[in-house]
């Protein structure tokens, strides 16, 4: 199980702008002193069928900065300060890299990355995917690329204009944190994302609020009429996935079915038939 720290002494408790701004700074420069010495890499949690948990229908890939005292730093703490220049781009890159080769080292494995707006123009992360399609092994077939909502909602002509371009290569997109931004339903109808999920701000405590209950209907609803598959995120409690099961929810995250981990755990050798079929 992976142990996770925030960033220490770095965003919390930070006063005026000039220290916020000294902040990010600091956070800017240990990413991509990180970046150049090899201690940002990627762990693997599970996303697995609502019928059938016990084996994963692909993995999402989380971004972790290991300290130099060997602490993971979890990807909240660092992304946020960092996504919205060269150092999130070059990390949107090593994603993708890093996908590739897994996908190609498995052929069994399915696995989905998350691309900040900056990339989706990002010449470099484009012409990963080119030499992937190119190569002909198949393995984009099995990359799910996530798309947060407010980043979708936020940037529509763009995410459009992207997920049009690469989905010729035969990739699949996924809406990720469904239902935390302003959620444009007009745009939701154009995207065409191949899955939802629904944020975990709703989905946790489900079964014991009314509220949430209503909210994921809702979601689901919207996602079911345009034939996408629905991720709930955040499942942490039994009667909370029992209650989205009972509601027709695809597919459960949460540490109730995985934590991440350094390397996808795939089921043992005479489990793959039960795997496929998972």
């Amino acid at each position: 199980m992976e142990k996770l720290i925030q960033f220490p002494n770095m965003l919390s408790s930070i006063g005026d702008g000039a220290g916020r701004l000294e902040a990010r700074a600091r956070v800017r420069f240990n990413v991509a002193q990180a970046l150049v010495q090899g201690r940002v890499a990627f762990h693997y949690q599970p996303v697995v069928r609502a019928a059938n948990t016990r084996f994963p229908a692909f993995y999402e890939m989380l971004a972790r900065l290991r300290m130099p005292n060997g602490q993971l730093l979890a990807a909240g703490s660092f992304l946020p300060m960092v996504a919205d220049g060269e150092i999130g781009r070059a990390i949107d890159r090593l994603a993708l890299a890093t996908a590739l080769r897994e996908l190609a080292r498995d052929p069994g494995l399915r696995l989905s990355v998350n691309i900040s707006p900056l990339s989706m123009g990002d010449e470099e992360w484009l012409a990963l995917l080119a030499a992937a399609a190119r190569g002909g092994s198949g393995v984009l077939g099995r990359l799910i690329i996530e798309i947060t909502e407010d980043a979708a909602i936020g940037h529509a002509d763009q995410t459009i204009d992207f997920m049009n371009h690469v989905r010729r290569t035969g990739c699949a997109f996924a809406l990720d944190d469904f239902g935390a931004g302003a959620t444009g339903f007009r745009h939701f109808r154009d995207f065409r994302f191949d899955l939802v999920k629904i944020d975990g701000a709703f989905t946790q405590g489900v079964q014991r609020s009314p509220d949430s209950q209503v909210l994921v209907e809702c979601l689901m609803t919207a996602a079911r009429h345009f034939e996408m598959v629905t991720v709930a995120e955040r499942v942490e409690a039994p009667a909370d996935a029992d209650w989205l099961r009972a509601r027709g929810v695809d597919c459960f995250q949460g540490y109730l079915f995985g934590r991440p981990a350094a390397r996808p755990e795939m089921p043992a050798e005479g489990d793959k038939d039960s795997r496929a079929a998972g």
